[in-house]
């Protein structure tokens, strides 16, 4: 329950922070979103049941909290193999999000900008695909030698620049890093494959513990019988 709890806490502040964001972005950004909260939310109320139902020795909350940890179960089994399979079209689809981002990019203070220049400076990477991407930027395809200043390249010499925003260069070539921003993301995922997957199996674990808990205390509790009552 209290695991529950802080999840729900944990994605509503996400929610609330980045809100400006999910109204931005595309209807499945917005769907996830608003399926982690329902998940939170979901997660919270199962984990309250599950306690009074362990408290008070209720057989049909211990039901309703094995039923609730079984479905959420299937579910992500379930996600898990549309992701996997599904994997290219969410790539196409974080494609078409992530250059639209950069084309209509203006260094204002926004959340997406703000994250995305984060990924940038903390990936060491620049654009998409590569720096290419920023030459079709509403601000810098008009001429202006301008360039994202989170793309900088820190091990190239020259003053230290902002983290955000857009930043002028003098050069011919802005002092940028060449590397796409997908090539650093894949390259992450498959070093951490085997964390992820380990706290994906961790997960599942507990979850598994919890039914098998329940149902041995569902058939723990005794029931009852009336018939032994001494009648007055």
């Amino acid at each position: 329950y209290l695991f529950a709890s802080l999840l729900l806490s944990v994605l509503t502040c996400i929610f609330f922070s980045v809100q400006h964001a999910v109204q931005e972005s595309s209807h499945t950004v917005k769907v996830a979103s608003y399926i982690l909260i329902g998940v939170g939310s979901l997660s919270m109320a199962m984990g309250f049941f599950g306690c009074i139902g362990a408290i008070y020795e209720i057989r049909c909350l211990l039901g309703l909290y094995f039923t609730c940890l079984l479905l959420i179960l299937i579910a992500q089994i379930t996600a898990g193999v549309l992701i996997y399979f599904q994997r290219d079209r969410l790539k196409h689809e974080m494609s078409n999000i992530i250059k639209d981002l950069i084309i209509n990019y203006t260094g204002e203070n926004r959340t997406t900008e703000h994250t995305w220049d984060y990924i940038q400076k903390t990936m060491k990477c620049c654009g998409w695909t590569g720096p290419g991407n920023w030459s079709q930027n509403l601000l810098i395809s008009n001429g202006t030698k301008l360039y994202s200043c989170s793309c900088r390249n820190e091990s190239l010499p020259g003053t230290e620049v902002k983290s955000v925003g857009l930043c002028e260069h003098l050069l011919s070539d802005p002092p940028v890093y060449q590397t796409g921003c997908i090539t650093s993301v894949e390259k992450w995922l498959l070093d951490n494959c085997g964390v992820i997957l380990g706290i994906c199996v961790g997960v599942a674990v507990v979850e598994l513990l919890g039914m098998i808990l329940s149902m041995c205390l569902c058939k723990s509790v005794v029931q009852e019988d009336y018939t032994k009552v001494p009648k007055y």
